[in-house]
């Protein structure tokens, strides 16, 4: 459960096109969350950070594993209820 008084940054990608590989059947410009353990898109286990720096650093000590499994969209940090709201 998260505390709703303080904010959380998940790690974040959006589909770059239609039937991306990342996520096979989706749409263009399709939202996902990435999963802790698989290290792809997912709608559950996902990571969430105190900060941003702490996110960007678990991207980066992940990058290989994104790159592979969320081919040509960069992964980012985003606020999780900012993300939720379609904000982010």
């Amino acid at each position: 459960m998260l505390d709703p008084t303080r904010s959380h940054w998940v790690p974040a990608v959006v589909a770059p096109k239609r039937d991306w590989a990342g996520m096979p059947g989706c749409r263009r410009g399709a939202r996902f969350l990435i999963g802790e353990h698989a290290l792809k898109p997912a709608r559950d286990d996902v990571p969430a950070f105190a900060t941003r720096a702490d996110c960007l650093r678990w991207i980066m000590a992940n990058r290989a594993a994104l790159a592979r499994n969320a081919p040509d969209a960069p992964v980012v940090p985003v606020d999780l209820a900012s993300w939720m709201l379609g904000l982010a």
